[in-house]
This record gives structure tokens, sequence and C-alpha cells, in this order.
């Protein structure tokens, strides 16, 4: 009988072990694959002055990757070897990009420094941008737009702001807002 005891006591701790050691594989299974996604894309940290450059290098086009997107928060860039990398953007500062346009457009709400082609490319526009209080950010600024056709612009976060770009008589006006969940590409300015 005491035999049955111990054989039947030797199985429970089998089992209970068996199952501790299968959850725990499991745990660190989920766990690795987390890791492994976490490690997938890399968050760098950059100064303000570094992160500009990057991006307009990206929008004129002189760097290269498989993919480059700025959101709200963050840019994102995925290079031509899989590596992927996330840059937060300044606190202070909203990124936007517009592309005026005559004929030709396309839609947009996050914007694809890599992907994103505007019709205008590489011409002169007068840019005036107010806040919401009448406050002058831009005042009839010239600009040149891109090779990829857009005009990337850093704003003070959190306003509404009214723009009007101007070309060759024509205008365009909108009005735009720095928020968190707003959009970074406009393709909505139509020239007329």
């Amino acid at each position: 009988m005491r035999n049955k005891v111990l054989v039947a006591a030797g199985i429970v701790v089998v089992i209970a072990m068996g199952t501790y050691m299968l959850a725990g594989t499991n745990d660190s299974k989920e766990t690795g694959k987390s890791e492994s996604v976490e490690t997938d894309v890399q968050s760098v940290k950059m100064d303000t002055q570094g992160l500009k450059q990057m991006v307009r290098s990206y929008s004129m086009r002189t760097a290269k990757a498989e993919s480059a997107s700025i959101s709200s928060t963050q840019l994102m860039v995925k290079e031509s070897d899989g590596k992927s990398a996330t840059y937060a953007l300044p606190a202070d500062e909203f990124f936007v990009s517009i592309a005026p346009y005559l004929n030709q457009t396309h839609p947009c709400a996050t914007h694809s420094l890599t992907g994103c082609q505007g019709e205008m490319t590489e011409e002169e526009f007068n840019i005036s941008v107010k806040d919401a209080d009448g406050k002058v950010i831009m005042d009839n600024e010239t600009v040149k737009s891109q090779p990829n056709g857009f005009i990337d612009l850093w704003l003070p976060r959190d306003q509404t702001y009214q723009v009007t770009i101007e070309h060759d008589g024509k205008q365009a006006e909108s009005e735009i807002s720095t928020f968190e969940k707003d959009d970074t590409c406009v393709t909505t300015m139509q020239l007329g």
C-alpha cells in the first residue's frame, strides 16, 4: 500500500513539474517573440537638428531607405536590409508636409518621405501662416518645393493655423492643426 502511495505521489509531482515547465516554456517563447519584435524596430534618440536634417535628406531624395514615413509623433525608417528604427519628434514642434497642386494630387494622411510625390516639383511658392489668434508664423516667405513636390514645415504643436500658398498669381488656403492625432501630409491645397 505504501508503494502505491509513493508511486501516486511521484506521478502527481511529475505531472505538476511537467505542467510548470510547459507553462514556463510557453512564457519564454512568448517573451522571446516579444523581445524579437522589439529588437526588429530600434528606438533611436537623436537631437532635434540631426532629426530635422535626416527628414530633409529623405524629402530631398538624397538619403535612401526602403521606406521612411513621419507621423505626428515619430519618424519611422525601414532600411533595405530590413532593419527598422523610430525617432521621436520634438515635443514642441509638429512636422507637416504640403503638396500644393494644379491638376493632380493623391489622398494621404501620414506623410511618406520616400513615397509621396507631389505634382509641382522644385517650384517657388509664397507661404503665409497665421495661428488662431492672428499671430504671424510665416509672412509671405518664398519657399521652393522639394524634388518630391512637397513643402516641409515645422510648426508649434497643439495649435490651429491658416495657411495661404501663392504661385504665379494662383492661391490656395487651408486650415491645418498640429495636435497629436493630426495628419502630417496635406494634399488638398489646389491652386486656383
